[in-house]
């Protein structure tokens, strides 16, 4: 491209990080790393009754999560700055008396206004093409508020002025804006500048066609960061949502993905969260995952559980939650599918304690029990040894006994290798738990 590719993300910090908004600054991202350019962070806060720090430190560590570390902005400088709206007044005020100089202003009830040409517009689209829009009318196209009677900035005015002095060569954003685009280059001819490249891209919906609202689960960047999603995993998703690649590839690194991008390839049509699919993908991702890494983030989602992991070794942790790898999709799964291994209150659900511990169930469970007080060492082999010949000695397939025992020790019929298992726990935690079960359900 024969200028330097400049691309924004401009989130106002008014609430948390939408999802929307995310994949909106994973697009930019990508664009601009597809072309060697800069990847800016602009926050629209002139909305001061909304602002709030909460809502900046989530856009920040949101960004963060996901890997968009922007190349000019708030905490990283640049040579456009200041990066924040409301610290650029003095440049708006240029911008005004520019437009009012050339007869572009009028006030209207004490506020001021912009005075269409009142002409056809056509956007030039990246992704939806040619688009041309009549304002011909003012009924239907009254002329543009600029500036309100207190004084505040209208969003389209200062929009427009940042993108100029930043020197915004793209502007990607979702087509929610695009019919504000012909109002913004009327704007940018009356400041004599040339507007830049627009590309807007498909809103998320939700699967019942809905646009994906606040209210909505999981429409929160927030949300995967709380419930042990990884980033990798949710930027692959989200790069698939409105953007396609040339083939049918569904898992795709990050470098891949820059690699390919193009704005070409943008999907027209709306974008559908697939929330199965997200959790899908990131299983793919957590079964690769280095053990210390996995490790690492299984602690956290045991501690969000409210699980105190202090209480056991290091070498128990290990062991428990190498039995884990693997077997997960997502990391707050991890609680109910291993907190057998910090807990000796097991619970049994109902329907599935009738089906397993009945009455010809009895003997066969005082047996294994037996089985493995005797296995030396207690370990998986021996473990399984001792099962596979009590399960003989009783005339009885393997299965009829693995069930069970794994819902005495666990608390469900699910779970990691039982033998593996039963290891970790050791052979006093297990007999122990077996005695609890077959005295809570054997009683008398």
């Amino acid at each position: 491209m024969s200028s330097p590719v400049r691309v924004r993300f401009a989130p106002s910090p008014t609430g948390y990080l939408h999802i929307g908004g995310a994949r909106t600054a994973l697009f930019n991202w990508l664009f601009a790393r597809h072309h060697g350019g800069t990847f800016v962070l602009r926050i629209e806060d002139t909305d001061a009754a909304r602002n709030t720090l909460e809502a900046m430190a989530a856009i920040y560590d949101g960004l963060r999560w996901l890997g968009l570390q922007w190349d000019e902005g708030p905490q990283a400088g640049g040579d456009f700055g200041p990066y924040f709206q409301s610290e650029r007044n003095a440049i708006y005020e240029r911008a005004l008396k520019k437009l009012q100089d050339a007869g572009h202003i009028f006030e209207d009830n004490g506020a001021l206004r912009f005075r269409s040409p009142r002409e056809h517009v056509v956007v030039h689209d990246l992704v939806a093409g040619d688009i041309d829009f009549d304002l011909t009318n003012p009924e239907t196209h009254p002329d543009m508020t600029i500036r309100r009677p207190d004084g505040s900035w209208i969003f389209h005015f200062v929009n427009v002025v940042d993108d100029i002095e930043m020197k915004i060569s793209h502007v990607i954003r979702g087509d929610d804006h695009l019919s504000n685009t012909p109002k913004h280059i009327e704007l940018y001819r009356a400041l004599g500048v040339e507007p830049p490249q627009f590309a807007h891209i498909p809103l998320i919906h939700n699967q019942n066609g809905t646009k994906m609202s606040k209210r909505d689960e999981g429409a929160a960047v927030s949300y995967y960061m709380e419930h042990g999603y990884l980033p990798e995993a949710v930027v692959n998703y989200l790069c698939l949502l409105g953007w396609s690649p040339k083939d049918d590839r569904q898992k795709m690194s990050i470098d891949e993905v820059v690699r390919d991008f193009t704005l070409k390839h943008i999907v027209k049509g709306e974008a559908t969260f697939d929330p199965a699919k997200l959790h899908w993908l990131n299983g793919e991702y957590a079964r690769e995952l280095p053990f210390d890494r996995f490790y690492s983030l299984a602690i956290a989602a045991l501690k969000r559980a409210g699980i105190d992991v202090e209480k056991f070794d290091d070498a128990y942790l290990r062991a428990a939650l190498h039995t884990c790898e693997k077997k997960i999709a997502v990391f707050d799964e991890l609680p109910s599918y291993a907190g057998f291994y910090f807990t000796d209150e097991i619970s049994y659900p109902p329907d599935t304690a009738a089906k397993q511990f009945t009455p010809e169930n009895k003997p066969r469970l005082q047996a294994v029990r037996d089985a493995f007080a005797a296995a030396d060492p207690f370990d998986a082999m021996q473990i399984e040894a001792a099962l596979r010949k009590t399960a003989a000695d009783l005339g009885v397939k393997l299965g009829v006994l693995v069930h069970p025992t794994r819902l005495a020790v666990t608390g469900s019929t699910a779970g990691p290798s039982l033998y593996h298992l039963l290891e970790v726990l050791g052979c006093e935690k297990v007999l122990a738990r077996i005695d609890r079960a077959v005295q809570q359900f054997y009683a008398g």
